[in-house]
């Protein structure tokens, strides 16, 4: 059918009450104008306000399937996981068993003691500190000042990292005084209080 835009100029001359009898040519230009029209509102007053629902939908959807990747990785490694939660456990539990339990906390100077003399040091001072409570146990401070030269200084850190319970040694300060050396260190170990308590939770 051709397309005559002549007809186009009448359009300033049509009755609306009388659309049937209108040229072809208007018919098609009136539909397609009222198309685009109900199309603009259609989109602003029904689609618009719920593009951002849409868009929330699929950062939702990505966040899911993130979390399905991470879940899927676990599942296929749930054998290497659970060894090394075994591990972890058995770590934990040695390391629970390194901690002086009450009764054990006085012999550990005794301990400390004998290794100090036995690298031919010699004790100016050795005190407990105040005990510093922390989350899952107790922090026992003990001050340390020490005469010697420094091979024995040398021998007796080594021989406290070898004592069966867990010693850490801190803030060492070494001065030359009249009658030698001097160092003046920290020393700090770990109780547990319930360690059998805590042992039995994660087994």
């Amino acid at each position: 059918m051709k397309f005559d835009v002549e007809k186009l100029k009448e359009l300033n001359e049509l009755d609306f009450e009388q659309i049937a009898i209108w040229p072809q040519e208007i018919r098609i230009v009136v539909g397609v104008f009222v198309a685009i029209i109900v199309g603009a509102l259609s989109y602003y007053m029904l689609i618009s306000p719920k593009l951002p629902t849409l868009d929330a939908a699929e950062l939702k959807e990505q966040e899911l399937k993130l979390q399905f990747e991470a879940k899927y990785r676990i599942a296929a490694n749930l054998e290497a996981y659970q060894e090394q939660l075994a591990q972890i456990k058995k770590d934990f539990s040695s390391m629970l068993k390194s901690l002086p339990t009450s009764n054990e906390t006085p012999g550990l100077l005794d301990d400390i003691t004998y290794v100090g003399t036995s690298s031919g040091l010699t004790f100016e001072l050795l005190n407990w500190q105040q005990e510093v409570p922390k989350e899952f146990y107790t922090e026992l401070p003990i001050e340390m000042e020490v005469s010697g030269g420094y091979h024995n200084f040398g021998e007796f850190v080594s021989k406290v990292a070898d004592l069966p319970r867990i010693v850490t040694l801190h803030d060492f300060d070494i001065t030359r005084g009249t009658d030698g050396l001097s160092l003046k260190l920290q020393a700090k170990t770990y109780r547990s209080e319930n360690s059998s308590e805590i042992e039995g939770e994660v087994k």
